[in-house]
């Protein structure tokens, strides 16, 4: 599940994350990168860290707030996005 959520957000083209980790790095490292971050999630031990808070202006001259998450966060989201909606969505009616 690790891998197939690194793949799809991947796939995505993220930017960095807050702790400045490149795509590059990341990559370079994959397979001990990945089975950390299995093994904090197995073990119970995973917790995301803080994000970075920065405001981006939109096109109607205000401005929005985007939390920037370090680069492996969303892949440890996307695992557990990907464990949980069959589970929750058949729960919900489906919209006509």
């Amino acid at each position: 599940m690790v891998w197939q959520a690194y793949k799809k957000v991947r796939a995505n083209k993220g930017s960095l994350g807050i702790d400045n980790m490149t795509w590059e790095v990341l990559e370079n490292n994959l397979n001990t990168q990945l089975y950390k971050l299995w093994n904090r999630m197995t073990s119970g031990s995973y917790f995301p860290q803080a994000v970075k808070e920065v405001s981006i202006k939109k096109g109607d001259g205000g401005k929005r707030k985007l939390d920037i998450p370090t680069l492996l966060d969303p892949v440890a989201q996307e695992v557990v996005k990907s464990h949980l909606e069959p589970l929750v969505d058949s729960k919900f009616h489906k919209q006509t």
